[in-house]
């Protein structure tokens, strides 16, 4: 078990619902002329009440509960029996609706359990396991892909967290620490322990900093590029590391209002995008092979490569060509380590001079092909720009052999999209001083004010005036949140947040001035695409088929928000497959809150009841009538058990 300055119980507070009193009939004026009916009414009503009470005190089954419950500080609410003048509003609670009290089960039915899994799934990563990986191609790291288990595959359990774990380090402290009984991996400290990546010492991991080219380590290598092009006017917000290692880059771009996208294949050095987000940096598992990187066009502002072993040069240029879709006009791309500089170095890399001079000439070759700009190469560190618009790159791409654009085609598709040699074109522009796809307002103006796809109009069925009353529902949602969950106002409670539908980014907005950050998804089966919007505000994300796992380690993230995640895959795959991907990400003592419709959420609620979870349904922040409804929950802290002597 954690110790007790480590574990720190989750116990939010609510303001408790008004209960439904025979009093409220004061308030029915019913007109009659016949004196027999006002009698015969109140009988009727006061025989349907008690006839109710007595059913569920009949047929609900007993529970129990302990004074240590995560949630024995929330409200029971009542169904709501106020008539309203509203006739679109349908107050149907039968007594079913009633949210929490226990699900009518029947005697013939047992509830479906959940149990733990075996230890050794202790890192499972569904999409990514190693075994079934080697049934694919090894060439171009294919087999690294996504490659996710069919439904009959799907494991029916709880991961549990490796015996021992503990509550992370609060941030910024967890950026330099890590305990070792939660990521119990040796290995990195070993294999890199010339290059100051990472320190064993006694209970826990030491993070210094350092990287294989940032010797002095990452906050020196980051004021290194500051002298090359502007990292503090606010102008360069998110970035993307490929190839991250245990992600110190980004995790010192933090400080700097720099919101990094870290990824690296899984197992390619052992669970470095796992210490990554044990360390509080955003992160997923990822590798740049046959597929498009999950993320819209257009959506960085700084890409990055330190000795992250990707071919660039190789394939006719593709990886490269990927970037430039994904880093936005006007970005910057930053390479260091070979063949940068390879003149003064190749001795100590123990390669071939002809051997890196090709390669640097290959990298070269692709950028000038993209159209791209080489700013500088100083030391170990060499800087491209993308161009603010195509038009001098189509006027002279027959001269310049620049490479052919794509035909008309979505450049923000990118789940499971085949990645293609084409440059994808940017939006047309009518002046070469024109920043295509509209000019972004500097960090943190950038966050509030509305996104140039929207105010261009190319986001379908979003306008100006819909973003501004988005943004003011979620300060009011989130105030609201907080109120129910108190820890969530607390800073420091939580730190790595998923919201597994984010639409516009609202939520994550909305809690900007907390030290956390918020990996927003968009599911793949929305409507309209809006992605591109969110990484347009300074926030980041990716795609999502919540029928599969995400590409990321077991006990990621502390709290989970679904908006309506539920309403939208109700037909497409089971609720617990969704819910138990939930449980596998969310870390002990997590926190969930869940927006949707009640018979939904009642559904939801008999489901982790049994998975150790500790829940409560509560009224929407609009009153009891909305259909709506809110369920917080709490994962209860547990372990795998002690391994045998």
């Amino acid at each position: 078990m954690a110790s007790s300055e480590d574990h720190h119980p989750y116990r939010p507070t609510s303001k408790p619902s008004k209960p439904f009193s025979l009093t409220n009939f004061s308030t029915w004026k019913i007109k009659a002329n016949n004196a027999y009916i006002l009698p015969l009414i109140l009988f009727l009503c006061i025989f349907s009440y008690y006839f109710g009470l007595w059913q569920h005190s009949s047929t609900a089954p007993s529970t129990t509960t302990t004074t240590t419950s995560a949630l024995n500080q929330l409200p029971c609410n009542s169904p709501d029996t106020t008539l309203t003048k509203n006739p679109k509003k349908t107050l149907d609670f039968a007594t079913h609706h009633n949210p929490n009290f226990a699900i009518n089960i029947s005697k013939h039915n047992t509830p479906k359990t959940y149990p733990p899994c075996d230890v050794k799934y202790s890192e499972y990563t569904p999409c990514e396991d190693a075994k079934r990986s080697l049934k694919f191609e090894r060439d171009r790291l294919i087999y690294r892909e996504r490659h996710c288990p069919a439904q009959d595959e799907l494991l029916k359990c709880r991961v549990p967290a490796p015996h021992g774990y503990r509550n992370t380090f609060t941030w910024p402290k967890s950026r330099d620490l890590a305990w070792y009984a939660n990521v119990p991996h040796k290995e990195l400290t070993v294999e890199k322990a010339v290059q100051n990546w990472i320190i064993y010492q006694g209970d826990r991991f030491k993070f210094p900093g350092g990287g294989t080219m940032f010797p002095n380590g990452a906050d020196a290598y980051i004021d290194d590029i500051g002298k090359l092009i502007n990292l503090k006017d606010g102008s360069i917000r998110t970035a993307i590391d490929t190839g991250c290692g245990v992600a110190s880059w980004g995790a010192y771009l933090l400080s700097r209002d720099i919101l990094p996208m870290s990824f690296a294949p899984r197992d390619t050095h052992e669970a470095q995008v796992q210490f990554a987000l044990e360390r509080g940096v955003p992160a997923l598992i990822g590798v740049i092979a046959s597929k498009r990187l999950p993320y819209p066009s257009r959506a960085f502002d700084m890409a990055h490569c330190s000795r992250c072993l990707i071919p660039w040069g190789q394939y006719d240029g593709v990886y490269l060509t990927e970037v430039d879709r994904v880093l936005r006009p006007g970005g910057y791309w930053i390479l260091s380590g070979p063949p940068i500089r390879w003149k003064k170095y190749w001795k100590g890399w123990e390669r071939t001079q002809e051997d890196l001079n090709e390669e640097q000439t290959g990298i070269e070759d692709v950028a000038t092909s993209l159209c791209w700009k080489k700013l500088v190469e100083k030391n170990d560190i060499a800087i491209w720009q993308k161009p603010t618009n195509h038009l001098n790159c189509k006027m002279n791409r027959k001269l310049a052999k620049n490479r052919n654009f794509c035909p008309a085609q979505d450049p923000d598709q990118a789940w499971y999209t085949k990645l293609e040699t084409c440059l994808t074109p940017l939006p047309e522009v009518s002046s070469e001083d024109d920043v295509a796809g509209g000019k972004l307002a500097k960090w943190p103006e950038r966050l509030t004010s509305v996104p140039p796809r929207i105010s261009w109009g190319t986001v379908k069925g979003v306008t100006a005036e819909d973003f501004q009353q988005d943004s003011e529902l979620w300060r009011k949602r989130v105030t609201h949140y907080k109120t129910v969950n108190n820890q969530l106002a607390q800073p420091g409670r939580y730190r790595n947040l998923l919201d597994m539908n984010a639409y516009l980014g609202g939520f994550a907005a909305a809690l900007v001035d907390l030290p956390v950050w918020v990996m927003n998804m968009v599911p793949v089966h929305v409507k309209v695409n809006t992605l591109g919007v969110i990484y347009e505000r300074g926030l980041i994300g990716s795609y999502q088929n919540w029928c599969e796992a995400m590409s990321t380690y077991p006990r990621t993230y502390d709290l989970i928000h679904a908006d309506t995640v539920f309403s939208l895959y109700k037909d497409r795959c089971e609720v617990e497959d969704i819910l138990l991907e939930m449980d596998r990400i969310l870390r002990p003592e997590g926190s969930v809150i869940i927006r949707d419709d009640v018979d939904l959420l009642v559904k939801i609620k008999s489901i982790i009841d049994h998975m150790d979870w500790d829940s409560q349904i509560i009224d929407h922040e609009d009153g009891p009538h909305e259909r709506e409804k809110l369920l917080f929950a709490v994962k209860k802290y547990w372990t795998a058990p002690a391994p045998a002597e």
